[in-house]
């Protein structure tokens, strides 16, 4: 490189910081991962772009340590998705399917989805970054990448027009799929993004946000439903109803829905464009009106009144209405040298499961312990192709079934064929006739919280030793009687260990023995772990055994944990199974990585020394 630049150094350059850099560069903190990240924008952008985050982003921004905002600031559960079919524009048609979302606790602990306020739940991932760790540089934009077999190199201007340059050991590209990194840089590479085969999509939409105000006899005076006794909180339930809504309709499908916190009153509604038609002249005002109002107008004989009502047009604020192209598609490759892509850089999704903005999260979480892999374990090992290619063959298998469960619930929403959607509502009402289906249908299927992963060559688990597993997360009891999530018991901060080792027991009385096998893990682990430190976490404590030891963390019922103050400002969990760890994982000795996946799920010491040695291995680049 020219000697007359002066090259900032860091580990690892972030080129955007929306909700996946930002979340990518607060687990780089937390490991003690230096990182400058570059965002071209001045101000986190004040329009609600993604409104869905399903329980594994809760669960996700929950190990941020950010939980105590994710009712009080960021969202809402968004309790029933409902199934609407036929064309006519009503919200409170009876409809075809319920999905609930706001009771079950799933394998995470957490409700199925929050409506969130993207420009909040960005807020709340900034505050989490490392102020040691981590370099903001908003209001710049990046004009040059450049590489050598040692460094990446990063040209950018700011406001003030100059040249910056910062070299690191990588660069993330979490800028989108208009970025620089993969638009300037990685595809003239060859680089490019893909139909995504097993499951593809492509057709634009319109979405719109909305935030409305509350009519009042006094705003509103003729308005006809105040003689009837409605109070103008009821009026906006009535034609804003807290259920999120697909809208089944072959003339035009939509979805809709309220997100962000109740006081906010904010409701997203998207519609499908039809290919004859032109997305922009779609979202002009009239077009939007025609489509959007008649189902915002009730018939009058629903009120025994001879007109129509209709919600008062001056309540509602216009925050956002342009067209999107949806599509589900994912670059050939995820990384290329020593620039990478995560979110939306390296994958698209379609509207329909909430899995644009979690999947970027998952990204973020894997990714990072991987670079802490190839910063701090191996900086001059040069495996970072065969690292960073196992990352992202993993997560593509994740994808997969994100992608295929996203397509197949727009399939069910979008279909025009009238003998087709004929078919698919008797179906429907058929399979709810048996309790079983009923209720499985009426679960969503939450297959990514559940998910296992296969191996192939380079991926960090083994699979002899049931390693893959998504790790469930249920509740917990402390020696001191605070509830906790079991992942905050197993990732306590404090530790400087990148992966992590639990103790699972039945009983109380297993403890003393499960403790001496741990004899030596220090050694087998070159010092990854202390055995003093190590958290033991038991279904059954004897009223004998009762053991105040900090690292000893009992399991706790749902009811426990719609008593503490975890279960504020959200609905009690139901359909909750407390032993889901023990269920899944099957194991005493538990290694599992950063990501919330399983390395290893060990029933004795030798198992254990074993999954250490290996871990140890992986960790220093010798497997």
């Amino acid at each position: 490189m020219s000697s007359r630049k002066i090259w900032e150094t860091t580990e690892v350059i972030i080129c955007g910081c929306g909700p996946t850099g930002a979340m990518l560069s607060a687990y780089l903190g937390r490991m003690g991962i230096r990182n400058i990240v570059i965002e071209k924008e001045a101000n986190i952008t004040t329009d609600p772009r993604g409104i869905a985050l399903d329980e594994d982003g809760i669960r996700l921004v929950q190990g941020l340590g950010l939980y105590d905002w994710i009712y009080t600031e960021i969202g809402t559960c968004m309790g029933e998705f409902k199934f609407i079919s036929g064309t006519e524009k009503d919200l409170h048609k009876p409809p075809i399917l319920e999905i609930v979302h706001n009771a079950p606790a799933g394998t995470s602990g957490h409700v199925g989805y929050i409506g969130h306020k993207q420009p909040v739940l960005e807020s709340k991932l900034r505050s989490a970054i490392s102020p040691t760790c981590c370099s903001l540089r908003c209001g710049s934009t990046i004009v040059g990448i450049k590489e050598d077999k040692d460094w990446v190199y990063c040209t950018y201007h700011n406001a003030d027009g100059k040249d910056h340059n910062v070299r690191a050991r990588y660069l993330v590209g979490a800028d989108g799929k208009t970025g620089y990194t993969r638009k300037q840089y990685l595809e003239p590479r060859g680089v490019m993004m893909e139909k995504f085969h097993e499951a593809f999509y492509e057709e634009t939409w319109v979405a719109l946000n909305w935030k409305m105000t509350l009519p009042t006899p006094e705003t509103h005076p003729s308005f006809p439903l105040w003689e009837l006794g409605y109070k103008p909180k009821q009026v906006y339930d009535l034609f804003f109803p807290s259920e999120f809504r697909f809208l089944c309709n072959r003339e035009r499908p939509a979805v809709c829905g309220r997100f962000g916190l109740p006081e906010d009153r904010l409701w997203r509604f998207e519609y499908l464009v039809d290919r004859s038609e032109n997305g922009d002249r779609m979202a002009e005002p009239e077009e939007m009106r025609r489509i959007v109002l008649p189902y915002l107008t009730h018939r009058g004989s629903r009120y025994n009144l001879d007109q129509d009502v209709q919600f008062p047009e001056d309540c509602i604020t216009v925050l956002r209405c342009r067209p999107f192209k949806f599509s589900s598609r994912t670059c050939n490759v995820w990384a290329k040298e020593r620039v990478i892509l995560c979110g939306d850089a390296a994958h698209v999704f379609p509207p329909f499961g909430g899995q644009g903005i979690v999947s970027g999260f998952r990204d973020a979480i894997s990714l990072s312990w991987r670079l802490v892999v190839l910063c701090r374990y191996q900086p001059y090992k040069r495996n970072h192709e065969r690292v960073l290619a196992a990352w992202y063959l993993e997560r593509k298998q994740q994808l997969r079934v994100s992608l295929a469960t996203t397509v197949r619930n727009g399939e069910l929403v979008c279909e025009r064929n009238l003998l087709k959607t004929l078919l698919r509502d008797w179906a429907l009402w058929f399979m709810q006739l048996f309790p079983m289906y009923r209720d499985r249908l009426q679960r969503g299927g939450r297959k990514t919280a559940t998910f296992q992963l296969r191996h192939s060559e380079g991926m960090p688990f083994i699979p002899d030793l049931n390693g893959g597993i998504y790790m469930p997360q249920v509740y917990c009891r402390t020696a001191t009687g605070r509830i906790c999530f079991t992942d905050d018991a197993i990732y306590r901060a404090g530790s400087r260990s990148l992966f992590r080792v639990f103790i699972y027991l039945q009983s109380s009385a297993e403890i003393a023995s499960a403790t001496e096998a741990l004899h030596g893990i220090e050694c087998w682990s070159r010092g990854e772990f202390d055995s003093h430190n190590i958290p033991i976490i038991v279904e059954n404590m004897a009223s004998t055994d009762i053991i105040q030891m900090s690292n000893v963390f009992q399991i706790a019922s749902a009811e426990e944990f719609s008593r503490s103050p975890l279960c504020s400002q959200r609905p009690v969990p139901l359909s909750y199974n407390p032993f889901l760890i023990r269920k899944r994982v099957q194991g005493t000795f538990v290694v599992v990585r950063p990501d919330r996946f399983v390395f290893a799920a060990c029933n004795d010491r030798g198992e254990l020394k074993e999954a250490v040695e290996c871990m140890a291995r992986y960790l220093y680049g010798e497997i």
